[in-house]
């Protein structure tokens, strides 16, 4: 397995210099001057002058990719045209908050969404398989920004039960997880009843039947089980989707993660710190996705890694 691993993570390079080449030159073509922003409204022409000298992007773009490239090899991520502090100092301390509210939200929508799931397969075509996957069609279909203001509205102005925004504690987490979470769950429901249905008519669970085992036994132990692998399979991308997509959720809250961080960003045209965060975002996926894999291998030991 680890010879497997490297040969993953060596295949990473490629990849990751594809995504730092089209970011690199993409994130330019957004309109606006960043030096006109760092100068101030008030700032003549020559101040904006200096401030792009300053900042490097009077040179010749290939010279700036260039110099880009060279800091990324030596683990420099820039300085950031917004705060003024290294780019890395800034994720640093926003990633944080956005992996405990992924954590968070993955953990929940996983558990809620294994149970829909389970309880809406193994009651197929009945009123419980309805009632789930139209708990699970509401969810995919709510827009979270919608969720996310009618939670705030209701347990942080109303029942005063949560704080409306920040990243306080605990508190502060429940209610962008829910947000955040409802449309996972409903995802990974319908995952796992399809694969629950699925794999109640195969022939093994006939066999565990005929045994005289108990119902609950065949469905939590060799249907579940033999479901794992599409669960992990959908757990393990929204897993990814949440860490980079969460800009909604924590726009809405005013959560200080790397999604709003994001938006921050595009707004002032920082291109280190935009650089910087799509490349983290492209790098969380390949991970997971070599994580998901792993994990294949270790819920069914058939599988061979190569």
């Amino acid at each position: 397995m680890l010879r497997y691993i490297i040969k993953r993570l060596l295949g990473m390079i490629p990849t990751l210099f594809i995504v730092i080449t089209l970011v690199f030159f993409f994130v330019r073509m957004i309109p606006g001057d960043p030096a006109r922003l760092v100068a101030g409204e008030q700032a003549t022409a020559e101040d904006v002058a200096q401030v792009r000298q300053d900042l490097g992007l009077d040179q010749p773009i290939i010279v700036q990719y260039g110099k880009y490239v060279s800091g990324l090899l030596k683990g420099d991520l820039g300085t950031s045209l917004r705060s003024k502090r290294p780019v890395a100092q800034d994720i640093g301390e926003r990633y944080i908050n956005t992996l405990r509210l992924t954590a968070l939200s993955i953990l929940w929508s996983v558990l809620i969404g294994i149970l829909l799931g389970v309880w809406a397969g193994a009651h197929r075509n009945k009123w419980q398989d309805y009632l789930g996957m139209t708990l699970s069609v509401s969810g995919i279909s709510l827009p979270s920004f919608w969720v996310g203001f009618l939670l705030i509205m209701l347990f942080s102005v109303k029942l005063r039960w949560f704080p409306t925004t920040g990243a306080t504690g605990f508190k502060s987490l429940v209610l962008p997880s829910i947000t955040l979470g409802i449309s996972i769950s409903a995802v990974i429901a319908r995952f796992t009843r399809s694969s629950i249905v699925e794999i109640l008519e195969e022939d093994f669970i006939r066999t565990a039947r005929a045994k005289g085992l108990k119902e609950k036994v065949v469905i939590w132990k060799h249907a579940l089980r033999n479901s794992l692998i599409q669960i992990i399979t959908v757990a393990g991308l929204q897993f990814g989707f949440l860490l980079g997509g969460s800009v909604v959720t924590e726009t809405v809250f005013a959560f200080p993660g790397i999604g709003s961080l994001l938006v921050q960003s595009v707004n002032f045209r920082d291109y280190p710190e935009i650089q910087s965060l799509i490349l983290i975002f492209s790098l969380q996926f390949i991970l997971i996705n070599l994580i998901v894999d792993i994990l294949y291998a270790v819920v069914n030991p058939e599988i061979k890694l190569g």
